[in-house]
């Protein structure tokens, strides 16, 4: 019975061991940019897939802020009303469920010169690993080259420390 519950607990710290490794965090606009108005937000969008589980970065300046809006306000810019404010020049928002979500910065005339992004969460399947393309062709004309990958994940979590310690757990365990 005592092994029975240590196999049991082990598996669940591996599983959660596992989620901290393949969750990616996506810092905004990164490697070459960031939250701003002179970052192409569009283009960088484009180039990643959100996947449940993930986060968004956000790094910026005391002049700008993080605010999360309807899809209407997203697309008038307007800044009434939002769903979340944020001020703190490096705000984390967890990934936690498949839909849109569209954030806007506040200040005035920033969301209109391009300072706004919608993220769109798909549910991870068994085969896509997070921060991945979802492996369904795109359609590309003849001689474009395909988007850079999207980063690795930056959580501050390295895999060889994770399983470290998931392992150095399940020992702990087995050893009760």
């Amino acid at each position: 019975m005592a092994v029975q519950r240590a196999l049991l607990v082990c598996l669940a710290a591996a599983a959660f061991v596992f989620q901290l490794v393949m969750a990616a965090d996506h810092t905004v606009g990164a490697p070459g940019g960031g939250w701003d108005t002179t970052t192409d937000l569009q283009t960088w969008v484009g180039s990643q897939t959100f996947l449940v589980g993930d986060s968004l970065t956000f790094v910026y300046t005391s002049n700008h802020d993080v605010l999360e809006v309807t899809a209407a306000n997203y697309a008038s810019c307007s800044t009434g009303g939002p769903i979340a404010t944020h001020t703190d020049g490096n705000t984390v928002i967890a990934l936690s469920a498949p839909g849109k979500r569209y954030f806007i910065c506040g200040t005035a005339g920033h969301c209109q010169q391009g300072m706004k992004i919608e993220v769109d969460t798909t549910a991870a399947s068994a085969g896509t690993p997070p921060g991945s393309s979802s492996g369904v062709p795109s359609a590309e004309s003849p001689g474009s080259s395909p988007p850079p990958p999207p980063p690795a994940s930056s959580n501050g979590v390295s895999l060889k420390t994770s399983l470290a310690v998931g392992f150095g757990l399940m020992l702990m365990l087995l050893a009760l």
